[in-house]
């Protein structure tokens, strides 16, 4: 998840960062990208372009998990993030794949070394269990025309133990949501999720909007928005203890590609980030329709997606429409957007004569179809308790 990204780095901005950084990411499990060999010397802080990174939340359930078992019939990617960060570090954009968007798979190596061929009309979801994070790689490589240099993978429990580092998250709900299939169950108004709740919160598809995975895909984006402003505005920074747990709690229940893992890496993304307000930090969704040929499932919507693509293919900063939000979110009532953290910019000495003009960065705004949020906007999640 976004989150725990954010945290693995934040961690290495406050004053313990070579001991803690690299205490946290002694024991970490890595996996090399087939990509690996082609990593930019400059290094993610530095890219041309951005940096990419692509973490995967799997529905991955060990033998000690947390996580009633139920019945599992394989591991899947059931969370898929594509962060971008723009090379002038002022923007991070994540995007959500939805899981059961059906694309035309990309040949790929797992893994575990393994080579699969291309196959067309395949359920985005099915690429980790087929060949774990570099299939899943090699696809949104396909998807966006970018290159994915660096990705993770989160299991279940790390999304409950990030949670109880944080002390909770603060969710808004508009009305009831109840979900047999989860167990969750949560009366209307604003609820502290933590532990196996804030797991059940971010699981849940039935118990919010239409019971799509679209309409969970703008649910988390409720939870992870409300996290954000928590570790940047709530003082969460300012604690080593805290941001020491909740490094400690994600990369424990983590697998990092070896282009992520390494303790210099995460401090230069770290520094990269340090500057980030919630307004800066945007959320979407990759643009999707109805699948025509089958009923529950979706498929790229071809403009939409190209126009999300342009963008972040040319780094450009960008922002969703005043009405974005998606199946299962909506706007806080009143307004509740978070104000973007002052900062004072770097600029020219104004008596030097030689000083160069600094230009106005410039913000687009997507289409009003593709759905999503700024960290920095209060919105609800839209529970439904008929399932």
């Amino acid at each position: 998840m976004i989150a725990s990204a954010l945290a693995v780095a934040l961690v290495s901005t406050v004053s313990v960062a070579a001991i803690a950084v690299r205490d946290v990411t002694s024991s970490v499990s890595s996996v090399a990208l087939g990509n690996a060999g082609d990593v930019p010397e400059e290094g993610i802080s530095a890219m041309a372009g951005g940096a990419n990174i692509l973490l995967v939340g799997s529905d991955q359930r060990d033998p000690d998990s947390q996580v009633d078992a139920g019945v599992v019939d394989g591991v899947r990617n059931d969370v898929n993030i594509l962060i971008h960060l723009s090379e002038d570090h002022s923007q991070l954009t994540a995007v959500s794949f939805p899981r059961d968007m059906m694309i035309d798979r990309p040949a790929c190596t797992g893994d575990d070394g393994v080579a699969h061929e291309a196959a067309s009309y395949q359920q985005f979801n099915t690429l980790y269990e087929l060949g774990g994070v570099n299939c899943t790689v090699s696809a949104v490589e396909q998807l966006t025309g970018l290159s994915v240099f660096y990705a993770g993978m989160i299991t279940f429990d790390g999304v409950i133990e990030m949670s109880n580092a944080l002390g909770g998250v603060d969710v808004c709900v508009t009305n009831r949501i109840r979900d047999t299939d989860t167990g969750l169950d949560l009366s209307a108004g604003t609820h502290s999720l933590q532990g196996k709740d804030a797991l059940e919160f971010l699981r849940t598809r039935h118990g919010v909007g239409d019971g799509s995975d679209l309409a969970r895909i703008s649910s988390q984006q409720v939870f992870l928005s409300s996290m954000m402003r928590k570790i940047i505005s709530g003082g969460t920074l300012s604690s080593p203890t805290t941001l020491y747990k909740l490094a400690s709690a994600a990369l424990s229940n983590m697998t990092l590609s070896t282009s992520l893992s390494s303790p210099d890496t995460l401090v230069s993304l770290a520094l990269s980030l340090n500057g980030l307000s919630p307004a800066d930090i945007v959320f979407v969704q990759y643009p999707v329709v109805d699948d025509p040929d089958q009923y529950g499932r979706v498929v790229p919507a071809e403009a939409d997606a190209a126009v999300l693509e342009a963008a972040l293919q040319s780094d450009q900063k960008f922002t969703v429409g005043d009405d974005a939000v998606g199946r299962g979110s909506e706007a806080a009532a009143g307004d509740e957007t978070v104000p973007p953290v002052e900062t004072t910019p770097a600029v020219p000495d104004p008596t030097a004569t030689d000083a160069p003009a600094v230009p106005a960065p410039t913000t687009t705004t997507l289409p009003s179809t593709i759905t999503g949020q700024t960290a920095a906007e209060s919105t609800c999640s839209v529970g439904s308790s008929s399932y």
